[in-house]
């Protein structure tokens, strides 16, 4: 059974970072490879003809260089490990026998997990708690309720640190039985927004702190829906509270449906702008919910005896198309790119030229306006109405 990597050993540190950040190589990629060739190590050892059986040209020429920011973010990373901290600080491999079974669903799951706090928690069933930075003091109120009768109930809360509905969230579970995990969009060492600097440190304390970004990534509008989609790959189902129209709570929502999660959102006025979104999962299907128990009673109660379900094995249809979607050159290129065959996500990297963070993001809301439909395995398409 595989073990932990010891990152003491700067030479493993040194691999699995390169790899992380070789240009061409995102995640699907990387999995490839190593599920080919073993280990980081053994992939920069190979012969190039070697590598040519499993990625492009391009790909084999760029991992037989360092990349531009690798020694910046190797000095960064190993400052971040070894400065004494009163929570625990690791970095989580995809071959960690600690690495999420659930996250493994995801197409492109991150080869690398940042984590700050108790490594437990990473296995322990949760529902993701998500909704408006700007919301209503009674969301607020309604998000502390859930909160704490999850954790009570042995369920923990995630969510993603954000002000409003998550920072209540995370406060309400904090100390309860469930407990609380974030999972951020920027390094392990940067706290975002700032005014959570002490919630995070309660929240590294007592529960954990995630990130697929190494330390000294400051935060940046494409990093968000990339957070979005581990929190619905980490969930046992996500709950909405106060959502508008357009929100990132709408994202990790979509994605928590397509990964087969279970999706509830709370009724509000009619309206009232921070419950559209809301109103708008419900008409898609989302369980409406009006106190605690309706959650435990879809979720079986007491996560002892729950278990995840399977993907869907077929493909979801192309959700309604929701009311914004700007283009831009990125989603002219992504749909230029897109042939009438499926395509993954490392081919439209390579013929769109755009990185991994930006396409993810792009496809994401090309996928929620209904103009691209995500398919098992990881694969797009255009829809017909195009």
């Amino acid at each position: 059974m595989p073990t932990p990597t010891d990152f003491s050993d700067a030479d493993a540190l040194n691999a699995w970072l390169r790899l992380s950040l070789t240009p061409g190589v995102g995640p699907v990629t990387a999995r490839r490879l190593l599920q080919a060739l073993g280990s980081p190590a053994a992939i920069f050892d190979a012969a190039p003809h070697v590598l040519r059986d499993w990625v492009g040209p391009s790909v084999v020429q760029a991992l037989g260089q360092t990349p531009p920011e690798w020694a910046a973010t190797l000095t960064r990373t190993r400052r971040w490990l070894d400065t004494p901290s009163p929570a625990p600080r690791d970095i989580v491999t995809w071959d960690d026998p600690d690495y999420p079974a659930p996250l493994r669903q995801l197409h492109d799951a991150p080869v690398l997990l940042y984590l700050t706090g108790q490594r437990q928690r990473l296995a322990q069933p949760g529902v993701a708690i998500v909704g408006s930075r700007q919301c209503t003091a009674q969301g607020k109120a309604l998000a502390r309720e859930f909160a704490l009768g999850l954790s009570q109930a042995g369920w923990q809360v995630l969510s993603g640190l954000a002000i409003g509905i998550d920072g209540a969230a995370h406060e309400a579970s904090l100390r309860e039985p469930g407990g609380t995990l974030a999972v951020i969009a920027t390094g392990p060492d940067i706290v975002y927004p700032h005014r959570h600097r002490a919630l995070a440190h309660q929240i590294a304390e007592h529960g954990a702190i995630v990130s697929e970004f190494p330390p000294g990534t400051p935060s940046q509008p494409l990093q968000f829906p990339r957070r979005n989609r581990l929190i619905a790959g980490l969930a046992t189902g996500v709950l909405v509270v106060e959502a508008n129209l357009p929100s990132g709570s709408l994202i990790t929502a979509q994605l928590a449906a397509d990964l087969g999660r279970d999706v509830f959102a709370v009724p509000g006025p009619l309206r009232v702008p921070q419950y559209r979104g809301c109103h708008h999962l419900i008409k898609q299907g989302a369980q409406l919910v009006e106190e605690v128990t309706d959650i435990l009673q879809t979720l079986g109660g007491h996560p002892g005896g729950t278990s995840l379900p399977p993907p869907p094995a077929a493909a979801p249809e192309a959700p309604s198309p929701l009311p914004w979607v700007e283009t831009s050159p990125q989603t002219d290129a992504i749909l230029q790119a897109l042939t009438p065959a499926p395509q993954d996500l490392d081919a439209l990297s390579a013929s769109t030229q755009l990185s991994a963070a930006e396409l993810q993001a792009q496809l994401l809301c090309l996928e929620l306006s209904g103009q691209v439909l995500r398919l098992p395995g990881g694969w797009f398409q255009r829809t017909a109405r195009l």
